[in-house]
């Protein structure tokens, strides 16, 4: 089935220039980007976006971090397109992920871990409802 995800280049990977490398990886996992800009988060910004969080001890550091450069924001279409591109990304703590995933690849640490991807087809729709409006997504 044919679904749409939500995805975020982060600071770190953004700051090493690896924005094209990460959209290959994405796109020879058979994904199409139909919507993708680079953004400079505000800390309101971060916070909204990660208020499911709001409460933990890293919600703090993860929230100051997202604003603390540019990012790149995609909506990624494709076949199961959440599975497949959470199945790219690898697990969240990079020690943990697979060899050929991106985390494993080039995240620096479990924060700083370069990618975000949504979760379930819920929140893929809350998360590019925020980023994006419907004349932004051309698919």
């Amino acid at each position: 089935m044919t679904q749409r995800t939500f995805s975020i280049i982060k600071p770190d990977a953004v700051q090493r220039n690896l924005q094209g490398a990460i959209l290959k990886m994405i796109q020879k996992a058979g994904l199409r980007v139909v919507a993708m800009k680079m953004i400079h988060m505000t800390k309101k910004q971060a916070e909204g976006f990660y208020a499911v969080h709001k409460g933990k001890s890293f919600f703090d550091s993860l929230t100051d971090f997202m604003c603390s450069g540019p990012v790149v924001v995609s909506v990624l279409e494709g076949p199961d397109a959440i599975s497949t591109y959470r199945k790219v990304m690898g697990a969240t703590n990079p020690a943990s992920a697979d060899e050929g995933t991106i985390r494993r690849a080039y995240a620096l640490d479990i924060e700083k871990n370069s990618v975000h991807g949504s979760d379930a087809p819920e929140t893929a729709a809350e998360e590019i409802a925020y980023f994006f409006n419907q004349l932004e997504i051309v698919g």
